[in-house]
């Protein structure tokens, strides 16, 4: 509990003064390069890694370093995935229990600089299925994974209810009457991710934020910046 009090009056204190002015939020809410790195020097347990480092046979489809997405727009330069070091310590977990059933992750995103969720809120203009930027996403604190699973013997994936991204009804994580085994997949997938975290956000059976979200700010870091 110390930990946690000292590392949200340091977030506090690192997040006043940022350059970048932001139409949507209050600017002293939204972390950049240089107050993110004071931080993690003080806490270097809490910074942002590459999760492929970490977990090797995780599956990359980082839809947003392609055209392939809502936007139909190449929205990050690189194909890299990465969350807070605690995330992905957990998830590193998930990836062990999903083994032993002969099944793994495939990532679609995770860690979203804050710039990016702006830019999907003005696209979308829908905000059951993008963050509000007015409030910040879990993806801009580092503490969410869009994923689903795959058959590690055919590297396909398994059965969903809907594609990746669909604003779809059925898209919701409790969405009844699907095929029965698109319905086991996913309810397999929120277990198995509860037992190690994560919660499903509502509308979206791919999306999990981690349970420690409100400990870490919202920044806004290029990929490129992350060491």
């Amino acid at each position: 509990m110390k930990r946690y009090i000292i590392l949200t009056l340091l977030i506090s204190v690192y997040g006043i003064a940022q350059a970048q002015h932001y139409k949507y939020i209050d600017s002293s809410k939204v972390m950049g390069i240089k107050s993110y790195t004071q931080q993690i020097k003080a806490h270097p347990e809490t910074r942002l890694v590459e999760i492929k480092k970490y977990i090797p046979g995780i599956v990359l489809d980082i839809r947003y370093a392609t055209t392939n997405n809502f936007t139909h727009h190449q929205m990050y330069k690189e194909a890299k995935a990465f969350a807070r070091l605690p995330v992905v310590l957990a998830l590193r977990d998930v990836e062990a229990d999903l083994k032993t059933r002969g099944l793994g992750i495939k990532i679609y995103d995770a860690y979203r600089p804050y710039a990016i969720t702006v830019k999907f809120y003005e696209i979308a203009l829908d905000t059951n299925f993008v963050a509000d930027p007015r409030k910040g996403s879990k993806h801009n604190r580092g503490c969410a994974i869009d994923m689903s699973l795959i058959d590690l013997k055919t590297d396909k994936e398994l059965d969903m209810p809907t594609g990746f991204d669909s604003f779809s009804k059925r898209a919701a994580a409790n969405y009844p009457g699907l095929p029965k085994q698109e319905l086991a997949n996913r309810e397999l997938l929120k277990s198995i991710m509860a037992a190690h975290g994560f919660k499903v956000v509502p509308t979206e059976w791919w999306h999990y934020d981690f349970n420690g979200w409100s400990r870490y700010p919202i920044l806004d870091i290029p990929f490129s910046e992350i060491k």
